[in-house]
């Protein structure tokens, strides 16, 4: 997949709810709502993603987590039609940390977790990195981060686990018979 058509990348999906979520790549001008969602998230939601309570970024890493290349690094966002318009509910990325191999890294709005949505941007993803000619994905987990864990034992991937210290270690293999 060339990089323009990840930049512009856009896909229609039902949630288990039956409600429909855009999942696209996330755009610089998108970063007010990347920066209320996580003003608007839980403690624990904030824990799992970051393995720390952080509501505040300074402005490198505000650019870091905005301002992708769609090559080495890949960003979706998942956007649910509300009353009040359109909201990023959720989002995942990848990027590249070795050759051929990605670290994982999502977030879900509580508010949408348990309707299938992690599952969905796993989906993409993978579709992307596999596209991208990536061999492996790799994700460090906080072991009561169970629906994430969920999510990666469910994704249809050869899966490997072990627990390091603090964190669960993911590994993914995108090349190769699934699980």
């Amino acid at each position: 997949m060339l990089r323009q058509d990840v930049a512009n990348y856009s896909a229609s999906e039902l949630l288990r709810t039956g409600q429909s979520v855009e999942i696209r790549s996330l755009k610089p001008e998108d970063e007010t709502e990347m920066l209320d969602a996580v003003e608007h998230s839980s403690v624990e939601s904030l824990h799992r993603r970051f393995f720390s309570v952080r509501r505040h970024f300074g402005e490198r890493e505000i650019q870091s987590f905005m301002h992708v290349d769609f090559l080495d690094h890949v960003a979706l966002v998942a956007v649910m039609a509300e009353e009040e318009g359109h909201s990023i509910v959720g989002g995942a990325r990848y990027v590249v940390c070795a050759p051929s191999k990605a670290e994982l890294a999502f977030m879900v709005l509580d508010r949408c977790q348990g309707k299938g949505l992690g599952s969905i941007l796993m989906r993409h993803l993978i579709s992307i990195a596999r596209r991208a000619g990536l061999r492996e994905l790799v994700a460090e987990v906080l072991p009561e981060n169970r629906p994430m864990l969920k999510v990666l034992e469910k994704c249809g991937l050869k899966l490997g686990m072990k627990r390091e210290g603090q964190v669960v270690s993911a590994s993914l293999q995108l090349s190769g018979d699934s699980q």
